[in-house]
């Protein structure tokens, strides 16, 4: 069995659905992907768990949300980009130039 692998998104949903189809007992599916029956059976939990989500318009909503938000960070960095290149451009009258008549 490995230990500390990282596995991918689409690996785990394979085996998670393998599990809920039942057509391998979960010992079938750990001695065939080399993995150990807990991370299996927390796997399918998960996937089970969050299948509900996959149909909510509010995750949709969110996706939407959130790209609006990064829209309107994107214009802000690009204003204060302006600012800034525009503050470090010296001044016509550089401080010290001006003399004192007094």
């Amino acid at each position: 069995m490995k230990t500390h692998s990282r596995f991918t998104a689409a690996f785990k949903a394979e085996v998670a659905l393998q599990a809920i189809r039942g057509e391998r007992t979960i010992s079938e599916l750990a001695t065939k992907h080399q993995l150990h029956p807990k991370q299996i059976t927390q796997w399918k939990r998960q996937a089970i768990e969050n299948l509900a989500k996959a149909f909510d318009d509010k995750t949709c909503d969110a996706q939407v949300s959130r790209e609006a938000e990064v829209t309107k960070l994107h214009a802000k960095i690009g204003r204060l980009i302006v600012e800034r290149d525009f503050l470090a451009k010296p001044s016509i009258a550089e401080p010290g130039s001006q003399e004192n008549d007094d």
